[in-house]
């Protein structure tokens, strides 16, 4: 998150960019929006449908209840006012994907509205982005275009529950909206509302930008970037489209409002189609479909599922156990991590360690073998052993090495492997000073260097012991020794 994204604006310094965003955030319910067809992904095409999602006249729709709590979980985490009352609206527009020839979502009054979420700016400072709304609508199904010139329809996806979440044009850069947007995917991720994976477009984002010269009342004619499906593309994109539209404008031409896809192999965007105003969708009511009422017993309930969300976490995590920023802001960006850790620290009450080990070795681990935190062969007991017998001075960091390597490949407790391997820190007083004073003892010219004012010669001798303990020595004690020694 502490990560400074590359600024294009800093090429053009009279220029300025006002950029909103539209997320869709796939619902995670066991059944579709207004019937009981599964959600599952990845099925043969066609086959989770029925009358209802695939727009047969007649049909009656049916609200999910799971979906409207869901909606309403997400405004109250998002800041979000609930509405007492809301509706539905029928949205038209004639794409093959849509069976029904329109889409039900939200008209003017949504279920959440005037919301906001934090981003950072480049100077690493917090900023509000206002959330216009955040509504319930149906997603369309999927049109396939063939090697062989066909095109074909899968409607399994039509009639997926999801929530839209609409920014406010609080947006100044590809910065900020990375930081946004990561805020945004993990409350939706903490409050189990999706599973919000970006490959199978459960959460994808419809960004709006245009450019102005600064100080400008009158904001640019914007463009919109449909359904941009990682961080990475959203960057790309983002910095691509303001650097298009000032070179336009500086060459004397004009902006045309427009819907543009990201090319990623070409890395621009590209026309699809001029942009449509909310009048050419021509909504009404739903006439088929009830209003929303959301009472005090119905908020009660949702406010009591939930949970603790990822920057209060950060801010206790950082109060509770003196990690750095940088540290929470990694750990929690996976609440399964964020569990993992607080066990560790639970177990071998050694918050700092336990957040080195689990940034540096774990994660390492976990990226090396393609694993997740879940799947992770060393469990937070077992971290926690390894950092008790570190903390205590059974072992040393270097053997503390090799430790966590067997414990990744074999699945045994840390005291087990030091006592197979023998691992156990040389801690003998007698022993270390009679070493201690030997080293020295050789090596006149070494105390010499030291004593006339070279002290970091003291490395010299500490790596001599370690080395002759075989790495098992305690290098904490063999540094007083020697500095004792060295000083007489």
């Amino acid at each position: 998150m502490s990560e400074k994204v590359a600024n294009i604006l800093d090429h053009y310094p009279t220029y300025e960019a006002t950029i909103g965003i539209e997320v869709h955030v796939q619902l995670k319910t066991a059944s579709k929006m207004f019937c009981a067809c599964p959600t599952s992904f990845g099925q043969t095409a066609n086959t989770n449908i029925c009358p209802v999602c695939a727009g047969h006249p007649g049909t009656l729709p049916v609200p999910n209840r799971k979906a409207v709590d869901y909606a309403i979980m997400a405004g109250l985490a998002t800041n979000c006012e609930i509405s007492s009352e809301s509706d539905f609206a029928r949205k038209h527009y004639m794409y093959p994907d849509l069976p029904k020839n329109y889409q039900v979502t939200q008209g003017d009054v949504a279920i959440c509205m005037r919301g906001w979420v934090l981003t950072q700016t480049l100077e690493g400072e917090e900023k509000k982005v206002g959330l216009t709304r955040i509504h319930m609508e149906e997603d369309a199904g999927k049109v396939m275009h063939m090697a062989d010139g066909t095109s074909h329809i899968d409607l399994n996806r039509a009639g997926t529950p999801l929530i839209e979440i609409v920014s406010d044009p609080d947006i100044a850069n590809a910065h900020e909206a990375k930081h946004y947007l990561t805020n945004l995917r993990n409350i939706m991720l903490y409050l189990g509302v999706s599973d919000v994976n970006m490959e199978e477009g459960s959460f994808r984002a419809d960004i709006n930008i245009s450019v102005k010269k600064q100080g400008a009342t009158k904001l640019g004619t914007r463009c919109e970037i449909k359904n941009v499906n990682s961080f990475k593309f959203i960057v790309q994109a983002i910095n691509y489209e303001i650097e298009r539209q000032i070179e336009k404008l500086e060459e004397g031409g004009s902006i045309t409002q427009a819907t543009r896809l990201w090319n990623e192999k070409e890395q621009k965007t590209v026309f699809m189609r001029g942009k449509s105003d909310a009048d050419d969708y021509r909504y009404f009511t739903d006439p088929d479909l009830p209003i929303i009422r959301v009472d005090s017993q119905w908020l009660d309930r949702i406010k009591e599922q939930i949970p603790e969300l990822p920057l209060a976490k950060k801010d206790r995590l950082m109060r509770d156990y003196h990690i750095t920023a940088y540290e929470a802001d990694i750990i929690v960006q996976d609440r399964a991590l964020a569990r993992y850790f607080e066990e560790v620290v639970r177990i071998s009450e050694e918050p700092k360690m336990a957040a080195n080990w689990l940034l540096r070795d774990i994660l390492g681990y976990l990226k090396e073998h393609k694993l997740t935190i879940d799947t992770c062969p060393i469990t937070a007991s077992m971290l926690a052993g390894l950092i008790s017998k570190i903390s205590d001075g059974t072992i040393n960091t270097k053997a503390a090495q090799e430790v966590f390597a067997a414990m990744a490949s074999t699945g045994k407790e840390a005291a087990a492997i030091i006592q197979e391997k023998g691992l156990e820190q040389m801690s003998d007083i007698a022993q270390l000073t009679a070493l201690c004073e030997k080293l020295v003892k050789d090596n006149p010219d070494v105390v010499a260097q030291y004593q006339a004012g070279r002290e970091r010669m003291i490395g010299f001798f500490v790596g001599q012991a370690m080395k002759a303990t075989q790495g098992r020595g305690n290098p904490k004690m063999i540094n007083e020794l020697l500095k004792d020694l060295l000083k007489k």
